[in-house]
């Protein structure tokens, strides 16, 4: 059975938080149709090459949210309408792209989370170059595997560390 976190404002964590709670600084745009999502963080890396993510996320999401640093190229799409169907089908909670999605207009109709860079109709290459669940650092904080992330219109952040 996936989990399911609720997602809790991003402003209201910051709130409760204060400088402990992790705030990524990138300014993502939204593609899904849920704006607001939260889960456990896995990640994957990849260079214009959407292999890895599209094997992982049609495996079972248990509610994760996969975090894709893709090194913030915009001349590749690492996700489209059939990766983000498949995420939302194998229940994921969301996708956080350091890089582009094409598709825009139907994947503002999927029930998932979706934050990108931006948008390309390229296609990326199938190589599955890259790594899995491995530490990914942008925005000025780093993602782990397991860490509990919460997303929404205002940006992403990550729950403080415990000890």
């Amino acid at each position: 059975m996936p989990q399911h976190h609720t997602a809790i404002p991003t402003a209201d964590l910051v709130d409760q938080y204060g400088p402990r709670l992790r705030v990524c600084d990138i300014q993502f745009r939204q593609y899904g149709a849920r704006r607001s999502f939260a889960g456990p963080v896995r990640t994957v890396t990849c260079q214009e090459d959407n292999g890895l993510l599209r094997e992982l996320l049609h495996t079972p999401g248990d509610g994760h949210v996969l975090v894709v640093d893709g090194n913030s190229s915009l001349r590749t799409a690492l996700a489209g309408d059939l990766i983000a169907t498949a995420a939302r089908d194998n229940h994921w909670a969301g996708l956080i792209l350091l890089g582009a999605v094409r598709d825009s207009a139907t994947l503002a109709g999927l029930t998932i989370g979706i934050k990108a860079l931006g948008t390309t109709p390229r296609k990326s290459s199938k190589e599955r170059t890259g790594a899995v669940d491995v530490p990914v650092a942008f925005g000025g904080i780093t993602f782990n595997p397991g860490d509990t992330l919460h997303a929404d219109d205002d940006g992403v952040v990550l729950l403080p560390e415990t000890p």
